[in-house]
């Protein structure tokens, strides 16, 4: 049964680290678009979010690397935010192949089409890898600090604390980055790093009940107590 669960946990995990890697890499493919978004409009309140759909995917990785800090410990999420790193910068890799491969006269993407769509992927890669690379490690040593200070209980605490810490640097050094990078006038910056913060916030918020869920269902089907991890 211990072997078995072992190997639940380990595909469990490759699950988990899959799912992480599609969020991130889709994050930063597709932030070119901008959007709004009034979710308080049926309230009364008129304030618009002005944000990238990359924003969308994104705070998923922060609720992935939470849980896999809690359930397998603070090495397998440092390995997890490694990996996403490898894997997006092999797709950088693959783009700009991309995007120097001459189209052909019937080609539905032209080559001018497809270097607007893509041609500053270089940039917000480096920009959100910066970004994501801080925001990630600052994330899961917050949330272990309030493990451990916490003794284990209050999962919210240190979802929330975690989260919203790492999200404000990671909204400040992309959008900075992109920014001086040219890729964003500095006249959105306040705007830009304003909504971003407050949507992450926001969905690090809704997420919170999520996480206690799927931490609960975990720790009762691998039988692990309040400061024990699934070793895989």
């Amino acid at each position: 049964m211990q072997a078995l669960r072992q190997k639940q946990g380990l595909f469990l995990y490759l699950i988990l680290a899959g799912l992480f890697i599609a969020f991130l890499v889709s994050s930063n493919l597709i932030f070119q678009k901008f959007f709004f978004w009034a979710p308080l409009a049926f309230l009364g309140i008129s304030y618009t979010f002005e944000i990238s759909v990359g924003i969308i995917p994104y705070p998923v990785t922060f609720l992935i690397t939470d849980f896999i800090s809690e359930i397998y410990g603070k090495k397998k999420a440092d390995m997890v935010v490694y990996s996403g790193i490898v894997a997006t910068l092999f797709v950088l890799g693959l783009v700009y192949l991309a995007d120097i491969a001459p189209s052909t006269d019937w080609s539905p993407v032209d080559d001018a089409l497809f270097s607007k769509v893509f041609g500053f992927t270089a940039l917000a890669v480096t920009a959100s890898m910066i970004a994501y690379l801080f925001a990630q490690l600052i994330d899961i040593r917050i949330y272990h600090f309030w493990k451990r200070y916490t003794k284990g209980r209050h999962l919210w605490i240190r979802n929330n604390f975690s989260t919203m810490t790492s999200q404000f640097v990671d909204t400040l050094t992309v959008i900075g980055l992109l920014c001086i990078f040219g890729v964003i006038e500095w006249e959105r910056f306040t705007l830009l790093v304003v909504n971003g913060f407050l949507f992450k916030v926001m969905i690090a918020a809704l997420d919170t009940p999520i996480l206690y869920l799927i931490v609960w269902r975990a720790r009762k089907y691998f039988n692990l107590d309040l400061k024990d991890e699934v070793k895989i």
